[in-house]
C-alpha cells in the first residue's frame, strides 16, 4: 500500500464513491460529500471522510473531481468555498469530468497562483468498470503533472491513453469520444424501437445484432436497458440522460467552433434534449427509446 500518497476524492456518487474504494485498496483517500449516507458507505470502504471539502483536501498529493460542468469545476476550485487555496504548491487536480476545453484555460492560470497543475484526465467506463480499475482515461497534462498524478491513474485505467502534454488535450479526445458514445446510444434506441414496430422480440433482435457487424459496445451496454425502459421503474440510472443533454451540447460547440457539419451528434443531440423536456432528464440514457417511441407495441 502506497500509504504515503494522498488523494482526495470531492464527491462520492455513483462514479466517486467505487473510484474512490478502488484507490484505497493501495493509496490513502480523503473523500467528501454533501450527502451524509454517501459519507457513511465511504467510511465502511475506508476512506477517511471529513465535514468540508477544504478539509479534506488539505495535505493531498492529489485532487480527483469529478464535476459536472466548467461553472462547477471553477465554483470547487476558486469559489467562496474553493480548495484550490488549501492545496499544498506540487499538488496536481485530476479533472476526471467531460467539461470540454472552453473552461481549461483559466482553470490552468489561476491553479499555477497556487503552484497547482491541472491533470485533464476525463475518463468513463460507468461504476462497475470504476470500481474493478477498468476505465478509459485520456490524458493531457505535462509530463511532471502525469508523474504526480500517475499512482491513481494506473489504479483506476485499463485503458490510459496520453493524448498531449496540455490541460485541454484530453478533453478535445474526450469530446470526440462523447460524440460517438451519443451517437450509438439513439441508434441503438431507434433499431430496438424498430424492432418492437416490425413486431420482432426485442431481446431475440438484440442478440442477433451484437453478434453480427452492427454490434458496438453501447448496443450491448445499453441494449438490456432499453428493454427495461417501459417498466415500471425504468433501467437502473446508470448514467442520467441529461449527462448526454450535457455532452452532445459541447460536442455541439466543438464542431461549430471547427466550422465543421455534424449532422448525425445534432439529430441525437435534439433526441435527449427532448428525453429532458418530457421528463426524462434524471432516467437513464437508455430512456431516450421513449423518445422515439412513447409506448411498447408488443407485449
Amino acid at each position: 500500500m502506497t500509504s504515503n500518497y494522498t488523494i482526495t476524492v470531492l464527491g462520492l456518487g455513483a462514479m466517486g464513491l467505487p473510484m474512490a474504494t478502488r484507490l484505497a485498496s493501495e493509496l490513502t483517500v480523503h473523500g467528501f460529500d454533501i450527502a451524509e449516507p454517501r459519507l457513511k458507505l465511504a467510511e465502511e470502504a475506508g476512506i477517511r471522510t471529513f465535514a468540508s471539502a477544504r478539509e479534506a483536501s488539505k495535505g493531498a498529493d492529489a485532487l480527483l473531481l469529478a464535476v459536472r460542468n466548467g461553472e462547477q469545476l471553477n465554483d470547487v476550485l476558486f469559489g467562496e468555498n474553493g480548495v484550490a487555496s488549501v492545496l499544498e504548491p506540487g499538488a496536481v487536480v485530476i479533472l476526471g469530468s467531460t467539461v470540454g476545453t472552453e473552461a481549461i484555460p483559466a482553470t490552468v492560470e489561476k491553479l499555477a497562483e497556487y503552484g497547482v497543475e491541472l491533470v485533464d484526465a476525463p475518463l468513463s467506463g460507468g461504476p462497475k468498470r470504476a470500481g474493478e480499475g477498468d476505465l478509459l482515461i485520456v490524458v493531457g497534462a505535462s509530463p511532471e503533472a502525469r508523474e504526480k498524478a500517475r499512482p491513481a491513474l494506473e489504479l483506476l485505467a485499463s485503458t490510459l491513453t496520453v493524448v498531449g502534454d496540455k490541460p485541454g488535450d484530453g478533453q478535445a479526445l474526450k469530446t470526440v469520444n462523447q460524440l460517438l458514445c451519443g451517437i450509438h446510444i439513439a441508434a441503438a434506441a431507434e433499431a430496438m424501437a424498430l424492432a418492437d414496430a416490425l413486431g420482432l422480440d426485442q431481446a431475440k433482435t438484440l442478440a442477433a445484432l451484437e453478434a453480427g457487424a452492427a454490434g458496438s459496445f453501447m448496443l450491448s451496454n445499453r441494449g438490456p436497458r432499453i428493454l427495461e425502459a417501459y417498466t415500471e421503474e425504468g433501467a437502473e440510472v446508470l448514467s442520467r440522460l441529461d449527462i448526454f443533454v450535457k455532452d452532445m451540447g459541447i460536442v455541439g460547440k466543438a464542431t461549430r467552433a471547427a466550422g465543421l457539419a455534424a449532422p448525425v451528434a445534432a439529430a441525437a443531440e435534439q433526441l435527449y434534449l427532448l428525453g429532458q423536456a418530457q421528463g426524462l432528464a434524471a432516467a437513464d440514457d437508455s430512456a431516450v427509446i421513449k423518445v422515439i417511441a412513447p409506448t411498447k407495441r408488443t407485449a
